[in-house]
C-alpha cells in the first residue's frame, strides 16, 4: 500500500466514524442562534445551533441533521473542532475548509488548523459532494451571523 493510499485509508476511516460517532448531535437548549440548512441536490439536511461562552467565543454547536456519511461527518467533525474557539478563529477555520473544497483537489488542507477536517479533502475532487461537506459549516457561519446581529441589537438597547 503507498503512503497515498495509506493516507486515504485513513481519512475513509475518520469519515466513517464520525459518521457513526456523531459528536455534538442532538439540539440543545440555550443557544445564540441557530440556523437549518437543505442540499436540495441530494436532500442532506442540518439545524445547527451555536452555544456562545463570552462575548467572543463559540462554547459548543449542536446539531441535528440526515443525510449521507460525509454531511452527517462533517457535522461531527465540526463539532470537536470550534468548542471553545474565539469567533474569529472559527471564522478563519470556515473559510479554511472552504478553501479546502473549492481546491478541486489541488490543496491537502492545514492539518494543525483544521484537524480532521482534512479528511474531507477528498470531497473536493466530486463537484456533486461538495455541498454534503459544506453544509453544516454553512449553517454554522449563518448561526453566527445571526447571533452577530441579536449581539447587535443588544448592544444597541443596552446604550
Amino acid at each position: 500500500m503507498t503512503g497515498s493510499a495509506a493516507l486515504q485509508g485513513l481519512y475513509q476511516q475518520v469519515i466513517l466514524d464520525h459518521a457513526k460517532e456523531k459528536h455534538g448531535f442532538g439540539l440543545r437548549d440555550g443557544a445564540a442562534a441557530s440556523s437549518h440548512q437543505l442540499n436540495p441536490t441530494c436532500g442532506d439536511e442540518v439545524t445547527l445551533r451555536v452555544h456562545l461562552g463570552d462575548a467572543d467565543t463559540v462554547a459548543s454547536i449542536s446539531w441535528e441533521g440526515q443525510g449521507c456519511s460525509i454531511s452527517t461527518a462533517s457535522a461531527s467533525i465540526l463539532s470537536d473542532l470550534v468548542d471553545d474557539l474565539p469567533r474569529p478563529d472559527v471564522r478563519l477555520r470556515i473559510e479554511a475548509f472552504r478553501e479546502l473544497m473549492q481546491s478541486k483537489g489541488t490543496i491537502d488542507g492545514d492539518e494543525e488548523l483544521l484537524e480532521d477536517a482534512v479528511a474531507l479533502s477528498g470531497v473536493s475532487r466530486y463537484v456533486t459532494r461538495i455541498k454534503c461537506a459544506m453544509l453544516p459549516w454553512v449553517a454554522l457561519e449563518h448561526a453566527l451571523l445571526e447571533a452577530d446581529g441579536a449581539l447587535g441589537a443588544e448592544a444597541g438597547a443596552a446604550r
